[in-house]
Formats: structure tokens, sequence, C-alpha cells
């Protein structure tokens, strides 16, 4: 019974461990793509906008429950030949957006760099 524990124990933990290892080697590779592209600037038209709120519950040492909240914004543009791109914005960035602008979007790979509007 003791080596069917250990067996589990130890398939549980490769697995979370395996986990983080994918998505730390995800978001390294993402950044590199993101440093090895251009830095563009096209004009674009701002089509879409959401936001995405993911709550956090966390327990002390003396089990006194926390929650906290954390919300990520993104924006949609599409440029002139109909490609549509979803970039992560900032929030106040995000505020300053409007669905129907119409501007020069700078971006680089999946990186959000700016948006200034054209009149």
């Amino acid at each position: 019974m003791p080596s069917v524990f250990l067996g589990m124990f130890f398939l549980v933990f490769f697995l979370v461990l395996g986990t983080i290892l994918l998505h730390l080697v995800r978001g390294i590779s993402q950044w590199s793509r993101n440093n090895n592209s251009p830095q563009l600037t096209v004009p674009a038209t701002v089509v879409a906008k959401r936001s995405d709120v993911s709550h956090h519950h966390h327990q002390d040492a003396n089990g006194i429950g926390h929650t906290s909240s954390s919300t990520t914004y993104y924006a949609t543009f599409q440029v002139a030949s109909g490609d549509r791109m979803e970039l992560c914005v900032g929030g106040s960035e995000y505020g300053m957006l409007a669905e129907g602008d119409f501007g020069d979007l700078s971006f680089q790979g999946a990186r959000y760099l700016g948006f200034e509007r054209r009149a």
C-alpha cells in the first residue's frame, strides 16, 4: 500500500512540475518571438474590447480567507487587409480606446506598444 501512495505522489508531483515548466517555456518563447519581431506601425481600427477578471482566494496561516481579483484588458484591432489581432493592453490604454477609433497601431509581435488616434 505505501508503494502505491508513493507512486501516486510522484506522479502528481511530476505532473504539476511539468505543467509549471510548460507554462514557463511558453512564456519565454513568446517573449523571445516578440523581441525578435520588427516594431510595426500600421493604420488600424478598434473593433472590439473585452476584459477578463480572475478571482483569487487565499488563506493565511490562521485559516482566515482573503479574496483578491485582477483584470486583464484586451483590444481587437482590424488592419487595412481585413486581418484582426487581439492584443493585451494596459488599463489606462483600455479606458482611452473606443470601438470605432481609427489611428496608427504600434506593435511588436503580440506585444501592444501603443495606439495614436487620427482625426
